[in-house]
């Protein structure tokens, strides 16, 4: 086998299309199993993702006309098992399964193992809302745990290059993948607090798959931001992807750009900021020139005759009306009094005698002395009658007493 291909020079291209004949036509209707990480769903519709196990991975691609079959949506972790055919991608010249089918098998044991971990790390309290930190509002240096060579490092560099040059950049440099990764990044974060390098941190990597982002789940890492007296941002990879450093942080951004900008104030919103507040303060210098201008033209001599002929006028108004009220008062009064004296007169005259005779009754004396019973007098005896107008003398001859019946002469 080995002698086969020995007198024959092959090109690139040429040893490709040979190696793709051979496997896509040896490898059909497989049946994989494996634990899915790096999954990237594409505007397209196509999913692109790999399939590990303990000790190898491998690419996979599922197009949208099997993708849209599927009554669920993968995600990184979980365990499936796929059918599909080997599939040889030419220009990259690597080599990856097309599925055709897809179906859980459970969740992968990474996934497993973060979940306990995140379990494990709540229960302590390392997640709670009240230990988080707020973040300085206005930070004049910045601390970055990341690879001083990987693309994350330089989108902040742009970002805050773009937004605010006056803020100091630290780069404390870090492995961020494989063996001795969370060391380092813990190690940093601790350095930068022992040392107080920055007012904030920013701690994170660009995207990957599960297994590239793992150190940043790792407990000494956690910890340390947890430990850390400086705000701690945590940038891991894109939005979809996460760590329990996104938990552990006092704020997490969707990607290192993110975090950047989230820090950072830009020189629009600065000036915007410094022009707003030369406005206000520009309306309040005004507000308070015109209330004194106010204030002095009340005391002018033009405006104070005023002021004094006004109050003149409304005393002089507030006089007419307590006279006319007074006025209005007495007339009142004496109304009352005079019918009041009327209905007394009327009441007098009513119990005048006067009156009583004026009905036709007449007031009878003798000697003075009115008469009121017939009892009194004698035969003979001169009476004195009063009218109401006039009066008249006359003597007794005969008379009848109360309660009598006939005459009785005396």
């Amino acid at each position: 086998m080995s002698d086969l291909f020995s007198d024959h020079i092959f090109s690139v291209e040429d040893l490709t299309s040979l190696i793709k004949q051979t496997l896509e036509g040896s490898f059909q209707g497989l049946s994989v199993e494996g634990e899915i990480s790096n999954f990237r769903p594409a505007a397209s519709g196509h999913w692109y993702f790999q399939l590990n196990d303990a000790e190898a991975s491998l690419q996979a691609v599922m197009f949208k006309q099997k993708s849209w079959r599927l009554p669920f949506m993968p995600k990184d972790g979980d365990r499936v098992v796929v059918t599909g055919s080997i599939s040889v991608y030419a220009k990259r010249g690597t080599y990856q399964i097309i599925c055709e089918t897809m179906r859980k098998s459970g969740v992968g044991d990474l996934l497993l193992m973060l979940e306990k971990r995140k379990q494990e790390f709540a229960a302590a309290g390392y997640f709670d809302t009240e230990r988080k930190r707020p973040l300085p509002e206005h930070p004049k240096r910045i601390g970055v745990v990341t690879s001083p060579t990987g693309a994350a490092l330089q989108d902040i560099l742009k970002t805050l290059q773009r937004r605010n040059r006056m803020i100091d950049i630290v780069v404390l440099p870090a492995l961020v993948q494989g063996d001795g990764a969370a060391r380092t990044i813990a190690a940093q974060i601790e350095a930068a607090n022992r040392f107080g390098l920055a007012d904030v941190l920013i701690v994170g990597r660009g995207g990957g798959s599960l297994e590239d982002l793992l150190p940043f789940s790792e407990k000494i890492v956690v910890e340390a931001i947890v430990a850390s007296r400086i705000p701690v941002v945590s940038a891991v990879g894109h939005e979809i992807d996460w760590a329990l450093s996104d938990y552990a942080a006092d704020i997490r951004a969707s990607t290192p750009t993110a975090a950047a900008e989230l820090i950072s104030t830009s020189w629009e919103q600065l000036v915007d900021a410094m022009q707003g507040k030369v406005q206000s303060l520009g309306q309040l210098m005004h507000a308070r020139i015109m209330r004194e201008r106010s204030k002095a033209a009340l005391v002018s001599p033009g405006r104070m005759h005023e002021y004094v002929k006004r109050k003149i006028e409304l005393a002089q108004l507030t006089c007419d009306d307590i006279r006319q009220g007074a006025k209005e008062a007495l007339e009142q009064r004496l109304r009352s009094a005079r019918h009041a004296h009327q209905l007394a007169k009327g009441q007098l005259e009513s119990l005048s005698p006067m009156a009583v005779l004026r009905r036709g009754f007449a007031i009878v004396t003798s000697a003075g002395t009115i008469v009121r019973s017939a009892a009194v007098l004698s035969e003979g005896e001169l009476l004195h009658i009063r009218f109401a107008e006039g009066s008249a003398q006359a003597r007794t001859e005969k008379f009848d007493h109360v309660g009598n019946k006939g005459e009785e002469s005396r």
